[in-house]
């Protein structure tokens, strides 16, 4: 996610952000390029107390400001309600049932359809929606059933998320990535502003990259993906964009 959405400078929100990884994989992106840690400013959330106790620890040690990472429900005690980030970076936890949806139907952060009560994956994808700037984009981690899933009113969602020309680029991933889940995963890239004068007119185009059969076994029930395929996956991503031709 990093290497594709290059948060070089601006505002980094991550609205499940466990123990802050992704920060810290976003300062170190930007440290590795010239940048300077103040590039840019991190905000987050997460629901876990302990686990909030420790992405506060994480970002203290490497001398990372913490100041705006908040504990707390993010569905039903947004912290950063004003908030409208450059980058989103997020890795839900996939097909939640129990996260209160039936309390929240007539949320404002539903503008492309209600999130069905028993799964809240696309409540994560429109509270990530309404947090994008006019010119930000996201990337995040979904399960597979969120390409497909028309259960409950998440295929109309879907279908109106593309014709609001939001979605940019999917990426089906391989298998056996997490340790925490055997799920298979995807990953979502929205783009508020498709016409962006930096790269190429998007508008009404989706690129879908298949790297299932990338990565590397490191043991009989897990796979990693190496840095050149992070690189391959990146680049393409780069190059439909107009950045920078395809490695």
């Amino acid at each position: 996610l990093v290497e594709m959405l290059e948060p070089y400078e601006g505002r980094v929100y991550d609205p499940c952000c466990g123990a802050a990884g992704m920060f810290v994989r976003s300062e170190r992106f930007v440290e590795a390029h010239g940048g300077q840690k103040t590039d840019i400013s991190i905000f987050g959330q997460e629901s876990n107390y302990t686990t909030w106790r420790l992405a506060r620890m994480n970002l203290a040690i490497r001398g990372i400001d913490s100041g705006q990472i908040a504990q707390g429900d993010t569905f039903h005690d947004d912290r950063h309600p004003d908030l409208k980030a450059d980058f989103i970076l997020a890795n839900p936890p996939f097909n939640i049932s129990d996260w209160g949806g039936e309390r929240l139907r007539d949320d404002k952060r539903w503008q492309y359809g209600t999130p069905p009560a028993g799964n809240a994956n696309f409540a994560w994808v429109q509270h990530i929606v309404h947090h994008l700037a006019p010119a930000g984009v996201a990337g995040f981690v979904l399960a597979n059933g969120s390409m497909s899933s028309n259960q409950s009113g998440e295929g109309a969602i879907r279908k109106n998320l593309i014709e609001a020309d939001l979605v940019d680029c999917m990426v089906a991933l391989p298998s056996q990535l997490f340790y925490s889940t055997q799920i298979p995963a995807c990953l979502w890239f929205l783009a508020r502003d498709r016409r962006n004068g930096k790269f190429r007119d998007r508008r009404g185009h989706v690129l879908f990259i298949d790297a299932r059969k990338l990565g590397r076994m490191v043991d009989r029930t897990h796979r990693e993906l190496t840095d050149d395929d992070v690189g391959r996956i990146a680049n393409t991503y780069h190059a439909w964009r107009g950045e920078k031709e395809a490695g």
